[in-house]
């Protein structure tokens, strides 16, 4: 695999000098380096700890499991408002690699122990629902019984695009057209 993941940073043409940087710092911590998801992934006995990204703006390294590093040099952010496990290192020149070097290198050592240990990111026990999804169901017994069995990742997927609708009537739009998707006991994403 280093073959074909050597030709990989060589014919980058995005972030090429930030990632070879990077992926020096990564396989001085002992990692092994495969390629998944046609990106150079960092795994330890087998188990993700990071992956790198190529961004249009920046070059990212993600923690798999970052949601649950102390990150004491608070280098780490969420991908997005509603990520809980993959954070990430976000750089745009090979200084920012170089400057955060040391703190890489923690994390990577502390990414390594979770992993061992066998830490899980729990989902959040609570999902937010818009008022008109309550509403929905609440005058529609069939599509509150529908919600409620679906699985909480499934009810959080619908409750976060209906509720990422800036005005009421587009998130009763979004209720009412993926009423029957709920119904038939599918996920957002599903077909």
């Amino acid at each position: 695999m280093t073959g074909e993941l050597d030709r990989t940073f060589n014919d980058a043409e995005r972030w090429h000098d930030e990632a070879l940087a990077l992926r020096d710092i990564l396989l001085d911590c002992e990692l092994t380096e495969v390629k998944k998801w046609g990106k150079p992934c960092y795994t330890q006995d087998g188990a993700n700890i990071a992956i790198m990204q190529r961004m249009k703006g920046f070059l990212a390294l993600l923690f798999v499991k970052g949601g649950l590093l102390k990150d004491p040099d608070g280098i780490l952010a969420p991908q997005g408002p509603n990520s809980r496990a993959g954070y990430r290192a976000v750089f745009t020149s090979v200084e920012d690699v170089t400057r955060m070097a040391d703190s890489l290198r923690g994390c990577v050592r502390e990414a390594i122990e979770v992993q061992k240990k066998g830490l899980k990111v729990e989902p959040s026990k609570e999902i937010g629902l818009p008022d008109e999804l309550v509403d929905a169901m609440d005058s529609d017994p069939d599509l509150a019984s529908a919600f409620h069995a679906l699985t909480p990742g499934r009810q959080r997927g619908y409750a976060l695009h209906i509720a990422n609708a800036k005005q009421s009537s587009t998130r009763i739009g979004r209720i009412e057209k993926n009423r029957a998707k709920i119904l038939a006991g599918k996920g957002l994403h599903d077909r």
